[in-house]
């Protein structure tokens, strides 16, 4: 039975998999399947994204709503950030950080485990395995390590991290280094998963397509090469099975609008008082928090959001369902016991940005000219997914919907694994050795639309959505002008 290796370049644009900046990574693209309907989950940012990833599930059913978040059975009154150590206070605190179990912990049921090193936030390594204190598998970052003693272990036979740089290539280098040396020939994990903080970090510092993220880029793909060399160095890649993948797209932003400042502005109390409002910024998405019953409230800041030139689509949970012209939470994937009473994603376009890379967002926070995520625009929400190897077909190219929520249960039918009944995604079987071609995959894409007349204005949205199966994914979603 083969292995699985997992890397993921944080940000990587599809269109940025070429030969000029990633012969790496087009080369590797080439020789197995390429998912050119691949969709990150919304709101497309890193720890949704990865949670997503490790347990199979869209974000309402994992409750990781954002990077930024209120967990209302933790602290009702207060967003947090989705880092360790202010995850790793919610487990101390008997409450569990995701709402599913992970593939580490499947994998640990069965006597396997799993390693991922992680050199981007700390809260994305943290949600890879939050339990690896108690059960099996491990996870690595420059910060810290589980379980907690693995760090300076790490430390003293590798020596010390690198400083973080841009681009982060020292760290990615240190990674591989440590994936090499110790995981894989000394611990052999069924799952091993290597995460590249770039290209993510030089998009924000910098933006798409600007000197700093061609370096980046091609860096990564270079460490990238260097540890598919290794694989077939050391006679591992005829039974190891590589998947890579982004977590999300990407948006240069066109307008920065802070929607918690603007919140209060317009009148709206803060948390803790009757009638508050709570806002989580999250890059091109805002959560947003009203108090539980309280749906004169919601109504009010809904018909709010959707008179402002910057809002795109505005979804509700079903705590506040039937909202005039909001859409449900569900059809996203964002309903469940920790979601926002309303999520409203930023208005976008096609327009390109100075370096030709199309997509243009407003967003929370940042600098105009730089990058940003966590919308829906088409742009952030296709990524990139290929892979090679013994389990799956070689040099195709498909067109049918696939998404993050995917990569668990297509791990776990590799390796021969129940557990994928109750998950969201699904077995990507059209792309593995002896499953269906192509053609006997029945989808569908069906767009659905929300207005709502507002003294004078209508307020339209609409959010576009493709089925495989129980599996849905988000295509895009935006205001109608």
């Amino acid at each position: 039975m083969p292995s699985v290796l997992v890397f993921v370049f944080d940000g990587l644009q599809p269109s940025q998999v070429n030969p000029r900046l990633m012969p790496n990574l087009s080369a590797f693209a080439d020789g197995g399947v390429t998912f050119a309907n691949h969709h990150a989950v919304y709101p497309t940012v890193t720890r949704v994204n990865c949670s997503s990833m490790v347990t199979g599930m869209n974000p309402g059913g994992h409750g990781l709503a954002g990077n930024r978040l209120l967990i209302r059975d933790f602290d009702p009154d207060n967003v947090m950030g989705a880092m360790e150590p202010e995850l790793a206070r919610i487990a101390k605190a008997g409450l569990p950080v995701l709402l599913a179990p992970t593939l580490a912990e499947i994998l640990a049921k069965h006597g396997k485990e799993y390693v991922a090193i992680g050199v981007g936030t700390s809260g994305n390594a943290y949600l890879h395995n939050p339990s690896a204190e108690d059960s099996a598998g491990a996870t690595i970052h420059p910060t810290f390590a589980l379980p907690i003693d693995l760090h300076e272990s790490l430390i003293d036979r590798f020596g010390p991290w690198p400083d973080e740089a841009k681009p982060n290539t020292s760290r990615l280098a240190h990674a591989i280094r440590i994936m090499t040396e110790y995981v894989i020939p000394e611990r052999a994990p069924a799952v091993a998963l290597v995460w590249s903080s770039e290209p993510d970090k030089a998009h924000h510092a910098a933006g798409v397509g600007s000197s700093l993220s061609d370096t980046a880029v091609k860096e990564a793909d270079g460490q990238f090469g260097d540890l598919m060399q290794w694989l077939r160095e050391t006679g591992r890649i005829e039974e190891t099975d590589v998947i890579v993948a982004s977590d999300h797209g990407y948006s240069t932003i066109s307008e920065v609008v802070s929607v918690e400042v603007l919140v209060k502005e317009a009148g709206f109390l803060s948390s803790g008082e009757p009638g508050g409002v709570i806002v989580a910024q999250n890059g091109g998405t805002s959560l947003c928090y009203t108090p539980p019953g309280d749906l004169e409230t919601a109504q009010r800041l809904a018909a709010w959001l959707m008179a402002q030139p910057w809002c795109g689509a505005v979804t509700a949970s079903d705590a506040v369902a039937g909202i005039p012209g909001t859409l449900p939470a569900s059809l996203v994937g964002n309903q469940g016991p920790r979601a926002p009473e309303l999520t409203v994603s930023f208005r976008w376009d096609s327009t390109p940005n100075d370096a030709g890379y199309a997509g243009m967002a407003y967003s929370n926070y940042g600098e105009p000219g730089t990058g940003q995520h966590g919308s829906m625009s088409r742009h952030e929400m296709n990524n990139i997914l290929f892979a090679n190897g013994p389990s799956f077909k070689s040099g195709i190219t498909l067109e049918i919907p696939s998404g993050n929520l995917d990569l668990a249960p297509t791990i776990l039918k590799i390796l021969e694994i129940s557990g994928t009944q109750d998950m969201d995604g699904r077995v990507l079987s059209e792309a593995l050795a002896g499953g269906p071609d192509a053609t006997e995959v029945d989808w569908s894409t069906e767009t659905h639309r929300a207005e709502h007349e507002l003294g004078g204005d209508t307020y339209r949205q609409q959010i576009t959505i493709s089925t495989v199966g129980t599996t849905s994914y988000v295509d895009e979603g935006n205001r109608v002008i």
